[in-house]
C-alpha cells in the first residue's frame, strides 16, 4: 500500500483586477497533480480537460502543479499566477509533502487559508483538495491534519474534496494503483482520482 507524496521538487511555472477573469481553472498542486512518473497526458487533471470537452464546458485547464512542493511553495506561486492566468476557478491540492516534511500543521493551514483568501478575493471559485496522511503517522496527527482541510474550506467557503486518493491508497487493491516508489499513483489510479473531484467542482462550474 502506497501513501503520497515526496518527489524532489521541478521547476514549474499580486492583485488581480475581477473584471477580467477569465473560463480557466487553475491548478496548484504537487506531485499528485504533475503526473510525476506518469505519460504525459494521463494524469487526473488531463483527464479533466477530457470531462470538461466531453461535458461541452468551455473552461482551459492550467496545471501549475510541481512535484515536491508544499503549502508555502504554492503560497509563494499563487499570486503570479492569478495575475498572469485571471483564473475563473482554482484548485488547490497541496500539503502531503507539508507532513512527510513534518512542518507544523498550523503552517499548513495558515498557508492554505492564504491561498484560498487570495483566489477568492480576485472572484475565482476554489475547490480546496483534501489530503490524508498514513496510519502510522498516529490517530491524534491523522485526524488534525485531514481536519485542517475541513476547517479552512468551512472557514473560508470553499468547496472541498474530502480526500483526492480516496478509493486508492484506502482500497483493496491499493498495491496495484501506485507506482514502483509505492508512494505515487500509477496511471490506472487517476481516473478515480477525477472521479473524487469532479462532483465537487462540477457544480463550481455551473453544471448540475
Amino acid at each position: 500500500m502506497g501513501w503520497p507524496v515526496l518527489a524532489p521538487p521541478v521547476a514549474a511555472q499580486s492583485a488581480v483586477s475581477t473584471s477580467t477573469l477569465e473560463p480557466r481553472i487553475l491548478v496548484v498542486g504537487d506531485s499528485l497533480s504533475a503526473e510525476y512518473g506518469l505519460q504525459r497526458g494521463t494524469g487526473w487533471v488531463a483527464l479533466l480537460e477530457k470531462q470538461l470537452k466531453a461535458e461541452h464546458v468551455v473552461h482551459q485547464i492550467i496545471n501549475a502543479s510541481v512535484s515536491g512542493d508544499t503549502t508555502s511553495g504554492g503560497r509563494s506561486r499563487l499570486p503570479s499566477l492569478l495575475l498572469r492566468h485571471r483564473p475563473s476557478h482554482v484548485v488547490i491540492e497541496l500539503g502531503g509533502n507539508d507532513a512527510l516534511r513534518g512542518l507544523p500543521l498550523s503552517m499548513t493551514e495558515s498557508n492554505l487559508a492564504a491561498m484560498v483568501q487570495a483566489a477568492t478575493q480576485t472572484k475565482a471559485r476554489v475547490t480546496l483538495v483534501g489530503m490524508q496522511v498514513p496510519p502510522n503517522y498516529g490517530p491524534t496527527y491523522a485526524r488534525d491534519f485531514s481536519g485542517l482541510y475541513t476547517k479552512v474550506a468551512q472557514a473560508h467557503k470553499a468547496a472541498l474534496v474530502p480526500f483526492l486518493l480516496k478509493g486508492v491508497a484506502d482500497g483493496p487493491q491499493a498495491a496495484d494503483l501506485f507506482q514502483a516508489d509505492r508512494i505515487h499513483p500509477n496511471e490506472s489510479a487517476q481516473a478515480a482520482m477525477l472521479a473524487n473531484v469532479w462532483p465537487v467542482l462540477r457544480p463550481q462550474l455551473g453544471k448540475p
